[in-house]
């Protein structure tokens, strides 16, 4: 039988200096403090950046909140929401449409979304009997009821829910102009 015998001193592993261990130990805990610092900042820039929602469209969005998919056009390039219910609404350029009368997009729109408002709307106005007048908010109070309100600031506005039905096309400023004077030229011809 053969007896078992305690490792020699030679096959034992050699033993780091104290003050080499404690370094490597220091240099190892800065890497990870380092490490857990980076990972946190990026996971807190990620979660705190305005909600890009490019995966849904702005017409799906209103729709979800009570609003008629037809408030913004189609020529809308991107969206942004923040936390707070901030919108901001981006479009190539400033454009127009019509809904019951002539209305005004800026290039960008902003205002508070909440179920079935927008409430401080910024860089939308509406032709009323030759005057363009800021839209300041836009309520659907009861989606029954069939009607939008929307708030010109010296009155308010009662609209079909009909006429949001799908998002209208909007032109550039140049374009409607033009496709204006085809339009008399041709009442002047009949």
């Amino acid at each position: 039988l053969s007896s078992v015998h305690p490792p020699s001193s030679s096959t034992q592993k050699p033993r780091l200096k104290p003050s080499l261990s404690l370094s490597l130990s220091l240099t190892m805990a800065k890497f990870f403090n380092t490490y857990f610092t980076v990972l946190l900042c990026t996971f807190l820039i990620l979660f705190s950046l305005p909600l890009s929602l490019s995966d849904s469209s702005i017409h799906d969005l209103l729709r979800s909140k009570g609003l008629p998919p037809g408030l913004l056009p189609r020529e809308v390039k991107s969206y942004t929401l923040l936390e707070n219910g901030t919108l901001e609404v981006f479009l190539d350029g400033p454009c127009l449409t019509k809904f019951e009368n002539r209305v005004y997009f800026d290039s960008v729109v902003r205002a508070n979304l909440t179920y079935g408002s927008l409430i401080g709307v910024v860089g939308l106005s509406q032709e009323e009997l030759f005057l363009w007048l800021p839209v300041k908010d836009i309520i659907v109070d009861d989606p029954r009821s069939g009607l939008i309100l929307f708030d010109i600031g010296v009155a308010h506005k009662q609209l079909s829910l009909s006429l949001f039905e799908d998002p209208p096309s909007c032109k550039p400023q140049g374009a409607w102009k033009n496709h204006e004077r085809k339009e008399k030229g041709f009442e002047v011809m009949r």
